[in-house]
């Protein structure tokens, strides 16, 4: 292809082989870097000592108890910003029939855990894993969707504990106002049976909370747990 040139050439250069082959190598250099993992962070080395938890849960799924032992690292020690995170999770229990993938789904957690950043997407994640033979309700009402979202459940205790997460829920005046409205229900409804946690029998399960405390109360469905109201 001819290429026609318009201005008065001041000069010039001839490219060599060593020339291409240089280019080629910068290239390639270039391409190689751009294609490395970049670290979000220096992994936490662990410590000689480490202070942590240990939750007892009890599901129908399981014949024996689980026995979760969260260690938290802490950071900044002795200073005022000093505060816990976790640093590594073990599961034990006497059963047997779960024991690769808790042994798997474990040593992922304190690899995340270890990475230091924000970990507390892990219980928005282990919450959303669904059994499908189905789910349970535990003690108190609440419906778990899975072994692996119960797991999700004592992580957020911990994380709520350690100040890592905010509870959630009803404040104290809105707690006042939740058991106003359950004792007039039930004041109303003295015939009507309820359940081991105080919970009418026929009460549906809250989209909220996972409890199943919702009735219908002046026309909407009112949950007597979280105060979640809906009307139809």
């Amino acid at each position: 292809m001819a290429i026609k040139i318009e201005k008065k050439i001041t000069g010039y250069n001839v490219v060599t082989e060593e020339d291409k082959a240089k280019a080629a190598a910068e290239a390639h250099a270039a391409a190689q870097k751009s294609a490395e993992v970049v670290q979000m962070g220096e992994p936490l080395s662990r410590p000689e000592k480490l202070v942590g938890n240990t939750y007892k849960i009890k599901t129908p799924v399981t014949e024996h108890a689980l026995y979760i032992t969260i260690n938290d690292i802490v950071m900044h020690e002795g200073t005022p910003q000093e505060h816990r995170r976790p640093f590594e999770v073990f599961i034990n229990s006497k059963n047997m029939e779960h024991f690769q993938w808790i042994v798997a789904l474990t040593r992922v957690m304190s690899a995340v855990f270890r990475k230091g950043g924000d970990v507390t997407f892990l219980v928005e994640e282990l919450h959303s894993v669904f059994d499908p033979s189905g789910g349970y309700f535990k003690k108190g009402g609440k419906y778990i969707p899975s072994l692996v979202a119960e797991i999700g459940e004592v992580l957020e205790q911990h994380l709520q504990e350690i100040g890592m997460l905010k509870k959630s829920g009803p404040d104290e005046h809105q707690k006042k106002l939740i058991e106003e409205k359950k004792t007039e229900y039930l004041q109303k409804h003295a015939d009507e049976p309820v359940n081991e946690e105080g919970f009418p029998k026929g009460a549906q399960l809250c989209n909220k909370c996972h409890t199943k405390a919702s009735i219908v109360m002046d026309g909407c469905l009112t949950c007597l747990n979280c105060g979640e109201s809906k009307c139809g």
